[in-house]
This record gives C-alpha cells, structure tokens and sequence, in this order.
C-alpha cells in the first residue's frame, strides 16, 4: 500500500548523506561502517513516518549524526550540503533577525538589509519540531534536517510558500543513561583571538517510563572585522569635543575584531510513554546571542587614513552591536487509537531582539545632515528592536496506513504579537545645536531625530487534509486541501521628537486586514518498479496580507497606498523521478510555478522605510538533481545541483509622491523579464566521506564539502540612469510628471549591485576509538570571500562637502566565513 516501494528491502535510499555529512539524503538510524548495507530512511514531512523514498515530492534530508561529522553547527552551513537550497548568508548577528532561506528561486530579499524585521513573511517556513518559528537555533542534538521542496501550504499553512526546513530534534531515550562532553577549538583568518565551543549533553531515565534528556553549550568566538575610524565618544557618550564645539573635528580611535560572537543555547526535554499506544514529551528550548558586529567590510578609499580599506576592515564610525533572546516551549502528545494516530503539538515562543546600527553614511548620501546643522562630527545612530512571541496549536488524526484510503485531518490555531520600534539619535548634537542656535528653536532639550513602533497581531483559524487513494500497490493518488481564516491587526505610529510640536504632530496609521481561501494540492505517483518511482504534483503557497505601518497621516505622512499589501501565491507544477540501484540513489525533478501578486521588498518614496509592495507576476522553473552512493566500501558520496530561472513577468510599481502634500503618482520599481533578487541561477553542492577501520578498532573519517553559487543580484531594478546624476552621484530620475527629469521607463535603483560567484569547501578529519573522539578541520579551505549581500557606496558611503563632513563609510558587504582552522575532543559515556 503506501509503504509499497522501500518498505520490501534495505535500500541505499537518499540515507548515503547520513555518511557523507550533510549530504542530500536522509538519516540512518545508527552510524554503520560504511561497508554495510545502510538502513532504510524515515522521514514525517507528510505528519507521518514514511520512508523518504515513498514520499512522491522533492524532500532531502540530513541526519544530525552527519552534521556532527562534519562539524556543522550553522543553519547556513548545514543547508549548503543539501540540494536545492541557497543561504545570504549574514553571520550571526542578523541570522536571527530576518529568514535568508531561498528555494526554487523563490526570494524577495534583497542583500541589503539585515537589521530590520519585515512586515512580509519569508518565502521558506521554518520549523522546529512542529513549530513554525525562524529563531535560528544552534544545531546542536537534531536528529535530522528536512528540506521540503515547492509549496506545502495544504500542511503547513501560510509562509510555506517556496518549501519548509525542519529542525527534528532528538527525544529522550528510555532504554539507557548516555551523556557526551566536548570542546572545540579554532581560529578564523583576521582575527587575533580564538574560538571556542564547549558544550554537553545528557541522557537519564528517571523509570522505565519517564526520560529526561537535556543539553547546553556556548560559543565564544573572537571577530574578524576591524573599524579604524571609530568615533572617541566622552562620558555621556557623545563624539569627544576636541576644541570648540562648532567646529572641533572628530577624534578617532581603531577596534580590532569588533564582530566578536558570545551565544548561550540549552535544551532539555522530558519524555512519558506510560504504554506502546500513548506519549507526551514536554521540552524547553533558549538560546541568548550577544554579537559585537556584522561580517562584513568596506571596499575602497579610506578618506580618514589615507589609501584603500584593507581586508576584513569596516568604515563605519560606530560600533554596532546585537544581543537576541530566543526560547521554545512546547507539548507534543500522541495516542495510538488502532486506526489512527492523534497528535496534539502545543507551543509557545518568544524571540527579543535589540541592536544598534550605524546610519551615518545613509544620512550623509541623502543630504539629512544638513536639516540638523551639519555638524563637523556627524553621526546617526538607529537602536532598533523587536518581541515576536506567539501559541499555537495543532490537532491531528493521521490514519495508520496500510488502507485503500491513507488520510490526514488536522485543526490549527496560531496567535501572533510583533511588535517592534527603532529610535534614532543624532549623537552629540544636543550642545551643537544649541551653539548655532538651529533654526532659532534653541535650547533643545533632546537628539532624538525618529521614532518608530509597529505593533502588528496575527491570528489564523485553519483546518486542513490529505487522502492518498491506492488504486493499485503501484498507483496513488493524493489530494489535499486546507482552509484557512485568518486577519492581521496593525497600529503604528511615526515621530520626528526633535521638532515635534502641536502644529507637527507624530504621524500614525491603523488598519485591520482579514482573508480568507482555500489551498489545494493534487499528486498522482506510479511505482515503475520495485525500486523507482515517477509522480507528477500540484501544490498552492500562500502568504498572508500585512501592512508596512508607513504613517499616513501628519507632517511625515507617506502615500497612504503604502500603507498595506495583499496576499501573494504560487501555483506549483512538478515531476520527478526517484529511485534506487545497488549502489546508487538519485532524484530528479522539473518544476514551473506562477507567482501571483509577489511581495516585494523595497522602500517608501519619501523617507526610505523598508515596505513592502505587490508586483503583478513572477515565473520561476528549473530543476534539481541529486545523487548518491558509493564508489567504493569505504569511500561515499552525494552530488546535487540545481538551475533556477526567474523573472518578473510584468512591471512593478510602488505608490510615490505625498511629499509634504505633493501629487500622487506611481513609480516603476522593476522591469518585466528582471531577475528576482537574491537568486543564484546555479547551485552545485558536493559531499565525499572516506572511512578507514583499523585493526585495533580506531576508525579514521574525512568529510570533504563543497558549494558553489552562481552569481546573483542584489535588489530589483537597475543601475541605468537616464537623465543625469547630481553631484554626489544620485540620479535625477523621477517618476513625477512634473518633475524636469521625468522618466517614466525608469526602474534606476541606487540599491542595485551585482554579486559574483563563489565556492567554499571544507574538510573534516575525525579518529575514533571506543567512547573517544578527537577531530581537526578547515572551513573555507580556499579562504573564498562568499560576499552575499551588498550595501553600495551610493546607500551608505561617504559625502565629505561641508553640508555633511562625514569620511567614515557604511557601505559594506556580507562576506562568508574566512578560512577557519580548529580541532574538537569529545568523550561519549
């Protein structure tokens, strides 16, 4: 029945990534010698076990085991081994911030930003368990890693619109006490410090049906990144006054790796299995990061010093540090009925954040420093922060297979608060200011330029279903649908406090949004033998509406069209090929998907808040290739590669004009036929793991990773201008009508790069005897630069005339881990 392929045999199965650290395929139940046969791989992306191979959709998974091997603990790097997946990859200071996560091209992120929450959810869900939250934990005691490809909105519900990740964690062991103790040990190229990682783990069972299990560790890395020109800040924290007040310039010092990495992250779980038909585990996830920095540097002149920046340098004129806090409850309950198993999964979480974000070179490349009196020592400063928690809970009845008719019904309810804020001072102009007596509006009693908060509500009502028709042992049908109710509950409010007045009042905005629809899938899968298997599928995404929040009313009132945006979906159309050998597994599949009312990142028209618009239409296709196994008894491997072709298909547009009353009018942001950005149209990934067992039983494994992307945009747009550029190099398109440049064809972006090609491979070294384990590795052998993300001089550069006399520089770019060297000892028990 649905256990009519791989349930007759122990196949090879995608499981060969189990050996190969982190590969494409799925987990092995135990780590074997690589001389075995391999155990057959189970997987519950469908919400029950099933071997990967029986499931007739895109799935990749990696077991926990594999990722130990090769020393992953990164959700970036982790994902990397697998096929289909690409990664911005920010470090850790914005990693848990916004989703970076891209899947069949799907992405509207541009490589920009990273400090601010956006109002549209990412385009992969994330879960942990059977919670859906991007907290981007450590890995650390995960059984496996599932990668779902295409849309999984019958299942999985809103958010899930290009796939989902799964983080499975592992759960109490009944049948005996086990621990582990390890530490590992390296050092990163440009840095003068090390990093360290001690962390444990424990396994105790209280009676033969309660369990506990916990473990807990910290990373403490030192940073890379170096900012020669930081501001000497006085006491109150204000620039150093080195002379008078109007015109003592700045003082500057230099912080050598600024970036550094200080993260906390336990787990502890609690198991009852009172009898074979029923169990409840109750666990408890946190992880605390404080982050000194972004890795990322400045390319170009360095107008304080002299010369060029040099590798690993930062122009900015401020620290910018980060601390998070984020933490997981949840109660998964199951009871066997005989016919079908019911889940309960309730949870909580609650994910804080806060960081300060050096804005001076976006003031300087505007011109805003001049509205305040153009200070000789300039600086802006933006704190922003956030508090996303949320309950949720799941019902399910899923039927025990083996039946004419496999079926799955649920109930879902989730209740989301975000609420999030940024302030943002003008650091040390309160004395500057009133010595010029600015605008005559002396004395000023306060350097807060913007305020900001967000508070957003989100409640969704669904109940959702899959049936699998087995027609023949080789013929299934499944069909799926979910409904959904859900609304989004938005207030905001904007404030300019240093010249907030009765007559100039905070601007604020309000709105409620409901929706409400129906997702539906269709697959139909024939098994062409005993070991393949050929399926053809339908599936719908869906994102909910939101609202950016962009005040509508007062003197800083934006568009009010601004203010929300709509749903978007994807209809999805797929075949794929799967199947077995002796010594080989492989996969391969062809997808189309039609991307309707794509939410797009941009900014607002007139002050430049992160928003979100509708587009008309997008098209993404391609395919994915994975393959796995072994060249010989003890040399393995996994190969993946992806192509994905994206593309606006229709011109978009965002609300323009409003400014200070002005016209209303519309301005072309994106092309038809532009690159969606973020999107790397080529995605290779390779895995080799060799295994030596020696007489005396010490056991030799190398693990061999490697990735490579093609190269991508950075933003939607471009860099053509067609009138000209003004003086400090902005073009003068516009998209007013009145204006002496109209350009109406324009879709020029200031925010628009494009970023190359890279590759990353790494090495593992691991011998092992009895409970011990000593391992050295290389990250990034080839030391590649893997920028991601890009932050243009035009955005965030310097501007040295005296209406702004700022030669600090916040243009940047997000650059992969450099070369890292290390060696890790643990100890099993």
């Amino acid at each position: 029945m649905t256990n009519h392929l791989y349930h007759r045999q122990s196949a090879i199965a995608l499981a060969v990534s189990s050996v190969l650290a982190g590969g494409s395929g799925a987990a092995q139940a135990q780590d074997v010698p690589a001389a075995t046969a391999l155990g057959e791989v189970i997987v519950t992306a469908t919400r029950r076990e099933e071997s990967i191979q029986d499931i007739p959709f895109n799935i990749s998974a990696t077991s926990g085991e594999a990722l130990e091997k090769a020393h992953i603990i990164d959700a970036v790097e982790a994902l990397r081994t697998m096929a289909g997946v690409s990664v911005q990859d920010r470090g850790y200071r914005n990693s848990g911030v916004t989703s970076s996560i891209v899947i069949r091209g799907i992405n509207v992120d541009s490589g920009t930003q990273g400090d601010v929450p956006l109002a549209a959810p990412p385009t992969v869900a994330t879960y942990i368990d059977n919670t859906a939250l991007y907290g981007n934990f450590i890995l650390k005691d995960v059984e496996r890693v599932e990668v779902l490809r295409g849309p999984q909105g019958t299942l999985y519900g809103s958010g899930s619109l290009a796939g989902n990740v799964r983080y499975i964690m592992k759960k109490p062991d009944l049948s005996g006490f086990s621990g582990e103790a390890g530490v590992a040990f390296g050092q990163t190229d440009g840095s003068d410090g090390y990093n360290l990682n001690p962390d444990i783990l424990l396994n105790v069972p209280l009676s033969d049906t309660f369990a506990f299990r916990m473990n807990a560790g910290m990373i403490d890395n030192d940073g890379i990144v170096d900012y020669p020109n930081v501001y000497v800040l006085d006491a109150n924290g204000d620039p150093v006054v080195n002379g008078d007040v109007v015109t003592a310039t700045p003082v500057y010092r230099s912080v050598k790796d600024a970036d550094t990495v200080d993260i906390k992250y336990g787990r502890v779980s609690l198991l009852f299995a009172p009898s074979d038909t029923f169990s409840a585990q109750l666990s408890y996830q946190r992880q605390e990061d404080d982050i000194g920095g972004r890795r990322q540097v400045t390319r170009g002149a360095n107008l304080v010093n002299g010369g060029n920046y040099r590798e690993y340098e930062f122009g900015g004129i401020q620290l910018e540090p980060t601390s998070r806090e984020v933490e997981l409850a949840a109660l998964e309950m199951e009871m066997d009925l005989g016919f079908a198993t019911l889940t309960s999964s309730t949870s909580y979480y609650d994910h804080t954040g806060t960081g300060i974000s050096d804005n001076s070179g976006v003031y300087a490349r505007n011109g805003w420093f001049a509205f305040y009196g153009s200070s000789p020592r300039p600086i802006a400063q933006a704190e922003r922060f956030y508090d996303d928690s949320a309950i949720t809970q799941e019902l399910r009845l899923v039927s025990n297979g083996e039946n004419h008719v496999d079926w799955t019904v649920g109930l879902y309810y989730t209740d989301e608060d975000y609420d999030l804020g940024q302030n943002s001072y003008l650091v040390g102009y309160v004395p500057y200011m009133n010595a010029i007596n600015l605008y005559g509006l002396a004395p000023f009693a306060t350097n807060q330029d913007f305020l900001f908060r967000r508070n957003q509500k989100y409640e969704e009502k669904a109940v959702f279903g899959e049936a699998t028709i087995n027609f023949s042992d080789d013929l299934h049908l499944t069909l799926g649908g979910r409904y959904f109710d859900n609304s989004v509950d938005v207030d905001a409010i904007v404030d300019v406090p240093i010249y907030s007045s009765p007559s100039n009042p905070p601007g604020t905005a309000s709105e409620k949004i409901s929706d409400d629809d129906i997702l539906v899938k269709a697959n139909l899968a024939w098994d062409v033998s005993d070991s393949s298997m050929l399926y053809a599928t339908f599936s719908q995404g869906y994102r909910h509406a939101g609202a950016n929040a962009v005040p509508t009313s007062g003197k800083y009132a934006e568009n009010p069209d601004f203010f929300t945006f709509d749903a978007d979906s994807i209809d999805n159309y797929e075949i794929g090929y799967k199947g077995t050998t002796d010594r080989l597994s492989y996969a391969v599949s062809v997808y189309y998907a039609e991307w309707d009312k794509p939410q797009l990142n941009t900014a607002t028209s007139n002050w430049g808040f992160f928003a979100v618009v509708n587009g008309q239409s997008a098209t993404t296709q391609g395919f994915e290739l994975e393959l796995s196994g072994r060249l010989t008894d003890s040399l393995s491997y996994s190969l993946g590669y992806t192509y994905a072709d994206t593309e606006l298909t229709a011109d978009v547009y965002q609300p323009a004009g409003n400014f200070y009353g002005g016209p209303l009018y519309t301005d072309r942001v994106g092309a038809d036929g532009d690159r969606l950005p973020g999107t790397a149209e080529n995605v290779f990934n390779v895995s080799l793991r060799h295994v030596k067992t020696f007489a005396n039983g010490i056991e030799w494994n190398t693990v061999l990773t490697g990735y490579y992307q093609s190269d991508v945009i950075n933003a939607i747009g471009d860099h053509t201008c067609l009138t000209v550029f003004n003086l400090i190099g902005n073009c003068r398109d516009s998209a007013n009508p009145a204006s002496a440049f109209y350009a109406p064809t324009s879709v020029w972006n200031r925010s628009y790069a494009e970023i190359g090609s890279f590759a990353i491979l790494n090495m593992t070294n691991t011998i092992s005897k009895d409970a011990w384990a000593a391992s050295w590795y290389v990250k990034n052998i080839l030391n590649e630069e893997g920028t991601t993300g890009v932050f243009p001089f035009l955005v965030g550069g310097s501007r040295t005339d005296p209406s702004q006399n700022y030669f600090g520089n916040n243009s940047r770019d997000y650059i992969a881990l450099p070369r890292t060297i290390g060696v890790a000892l643990s100890y099993r028990f």
